[in-house]
């Protein structure tokens, strides 16, 4: 049953959730790319025998330590490697709530988007035979890879793997699972594609784009002629000892991953399963990545030529739009989220990385190309960024024990700001802007006043102020992070970032991004507004979800639809083009304009519908109220829709119990939406009603729930 946790662990997930908040957020706010290096240090060539890693074996103890009792982290486990020896290994926090189960370097940890790396060295190996061209567009190898918008035939796959090719972003529905490998979204991702539009020409610039790698999987099946699955082993995790690699599409064990755990539920949560698996559905281990690295820093030959390596680590975000290069944790290779990685830029040290998240696994993996070094790390809870912090503090240790680096650099900052006379112009570039995940802020700029940033979508952040300075750049009363307008030549006006995040006891991260984009706003016409008007304050419900979905338990089965009186004409940061239609039209390189969605409703027998990324909602007319009486009877119908039920009064408090269909679960939500049970996770049936709350029955066609109320 989905109850509170104890306090213990509800205070470590609690801490968990708002951290991950914290540091995606400010991974959103990443981007630029660290200034190009004109002389790397030369390698020193210490045999790392004759070393015993004590010091960084000591600071990997301690920095995993603060992770798992600081930072949210349910468990941490770490690997470095170092001239194709595995140095330092270990982990710590816990593997269940009674610390049972112990946690060892062979505990299997989902990796998120590091799956990446993977999918680029299929591409690339593809390359290197011959039956791949980088540069030639993708339709020559996948004939029925078709879209709305014809520049989709410009695509090619080197912009599959440097996040150029203009796809909106994640077509990722029904992909996250619980415990199913269904290939639905795999199966149907071209079709998803044929819906589409592009967000912009391909190559005008890089912005995080999980619907590259996805397609890049389907090029990898087709030029091969084998399942993503069976290359990777054959030709990557086999060659390299990568036993505990593996993908859903294997037979894995459950008791053999790190657990993973929610606010929402007393216990243990069910295996994740993401299905589009090069985008960020493999499994594996800090051991098993290190050993992955080795074809990066060319102690394993075979899988990959030195051209190949050498291509993957260019900077290919140089190709498109893109702010100035400044020290940033973003600067994207092919497949790498940085190939000029801060603060190892600082040391004269060429370093890249790939990082990954999914709801409970986190994972990072750094390499140091021309010293042989790599560091992994792979969490339960927590984010990649802080992994990432970890994998830093292993290697810059791990330098400094070689005798590679003589010190460490101190954290940087901008310094306390010296105010300056504002030029009136800029007074134009106030306004509304629009930021990562529909992040709406309004910019002012008061005459005599500091710039302030009021993040509309979320009244309760405090106001942040930014004081003019003489190099024309407005900077935080910390020091920590420049604010500058850039009008680009596309002629839109970006807001231009550079922030350095310390976190305390683990390191600092710095992002360099065009944040956010300033909205162009405007009045709609009388019927168009209207019509969007009688929508505000409904709440839609999703239909198409499967039902051993993750979404049910995280409660994005339920969607407000709000509308901000500060920005005119939009619904979020989605601009209004019709009675039924609104399009997210952003265009901002990095992590600020990734995953953008058109909006479009319908009717259908009298019912209102709404499609957005592949997803189908209806309003609250598609919700019945519950029989009260003691027996009845719900079926999944021929549409495969979901079937949705509101608590009235006289089921309060009763007990309802479900005989449930062999593919087939219901989830019961509280008034304020949150989820009380999700029987695919509780495994159980029975549960008491809550006032006002919402019931959702989903499962096969012809799926059939008999409810008993007691």
């Amino acid at each position: 049953m989905l109850v509170k946790r104890s306090e213990e662990m509800k205070k470590r997930m609690g801490a968990s959730a708002a951290n991950k908040r914290t540091f995606i957020a400010a991974f959103t706010l990443v981007l630029t790319m660290l200034a190009p290096l004109s002389a790397m240090a030369a390698p020193a060539t210490n045999n790392s025998s004759q070393l015993t890693f004590d010091s960084t074996k000591k600071i990997a103890i301690e920095k995993a330590k603060i992770l798992t009792e600081t930072y949210g982290t349910t468990s941490v486990q770490y690997a470095l490697i170092d001239d194709g020896e595995i140095v330092i290994s270990g982990q710590a926090g816990k593997n269940d709530l009674k610390g049972q189960v112990p946690l060892t370097s062979n505990t299997i940890y989902g990796i998120g988007s590091t799956s990446k790396m993977m999918l680029t060295t299929a591409v690339m190996k593809l390359v290197d035979d011959g039956k791949i061209d980088l540069d030639v567009p993708v339709v020559k190898y996948i004939s029925e890879f078709k879209m709305k918008d014809d520049r989709y035939q410009q695509i090619t796959p080197r912009m599959l793997l440097n996040h150029s090719s203009g796809l909106l972003g994640s077509s990722s529905h029904n992909a996250a699972l619980y415990g199913d490998h269904d290939t639905f979204a795999h199966d149907t991702f071209l079709a998803q594609l044929a819906t589409q539009n592009l967000k912009a020409d391909p190559g005008a610039y890089s912005v995080y784009c999980n619907d590259g790698f996805t397609l890049a999987e389907i090029l990898v099946e087709r030029v091969s002629g084998m399942s993503f699955t069976a290359f990777i082993h054959k030709f990557i995790t086999v060659p390299l000892g990568m036993n505990h690699t593996k993908t859903p599409q294997d037979l894995l064990d459950p008791t053999k991953m790190a657990a993973v755990y929610s606010p929402a539920y007393e216990g243990q949560l069910p295996k994740e399963n993401y299905n589009i698996i090069a985008t960020g559905g493999i499994y594996s281990t800090a051991e098993d990545l290190a050993k992955f690295s080795q074809i990066f820093t060319g102690q394993v030959k075979g899988i990959l030529s030195s051209k190949s390596l050498e291509d993957m680590a260019q900077e290919e975000y140089k190709r498109g739009m893109w702010p100035e290069d400044s020290d940033t944790s973003i600067s994207y290779g092919l497949g790498w989220d940085s190939v000029n990685l801060f603060p190892f830029n600082e040391y004269g040290i060429k370093a890249v990385t790939k990082g990954g998240d999914t709801s409970s696994y986190h994972s990072s993996l750094v390499v140091l190309p021309e010293y042989n070094m790599a560091a992994a790390v792979t969490s339960s809870g927590g984010s990649s960024a802080t992994d990432q912090l970890i994998a830093n503090e292993l290697l810059l240790s791990a330098l400094q024990e070689k005798d590679m680096i003589k010190e460490r650099k101190p954290v940087k900052s901008f310094g306390l700001p010296v105010k300056a006379n504002r030029p009136q112009e800029l007074s134009q570039h106030a306004g509304i802007y629009s930021g990562v995940s529909g992040q709406l802020m309004k910019v002012e700029l008061n005459a005599g006043e500091p710039l302030s940033v009021v993040m509309l979508t979320t009244p309760n952040k405090p106001t942040q102020t930014y004081t003019y300075t003489t190099d024309g750049s407005f900077v935080n009363d910390k020091g920590t992070e420049k604010l500058k307008f850039i009008v680009e030549k596309n002629g839109r006006t970006y807001l231009w970032s550079r922030l350095y995040l310390t976190i305390p006891g683990l390191g600092q991260l710095a992002f360099s991004e065009y944040k956010a984009e300033k909205l162009e706003l405007g009045e709609l016409s009388n019927d168009i507004r209207d019509a969007w008007e009688k929508r505000e304050g409904q709440k839609y419900y999703s239909l198409n979800e499967k039902y051993t979905s993750i979404l049910y338990l995280n409660g994005n089965t339920i969607i407000p639809l709000d509308f901000l009186k500060e920005v005119p004409g939009y619904v979020s940061n989605h601009k209004i083009v019709g009675a039924n239609k609104a399009v997210n039209q952003q265009q901002i390189p990095g992590m600020a304009g990734r995953d953008l969605r058109e909006i479009e409703f319908f009717k259908h027998d009298g019912l209102e519908y709404v499609t957005t990324g592949g997803n189908i909602f209806a309003t609250e007319e598609v919700v019945k109220p519950l029989h009260t009486g003691t027996h009845s009877l719900t079926t999944i119908q021929a549409d495969g829709y979901a079937k949705w039920y509101s608590v009235p009064a006289a089921a309060k408090g009763k007990v309802m119990t479900v005989k449930l269909p062999s593919h087939g679960a219901f989830v019961v939500y509280n008034e304020a939406g949150r989820c009380i049970n999700h029987t695919v996770v509780s495994g159980n049936n029975q549960v008491v009603l809550p006032e006002n709350g919402r019931i959702v029955f989903a499962g096969e066609v012809g799926a059939k729930f008999e409810i008993s109320l007691n």
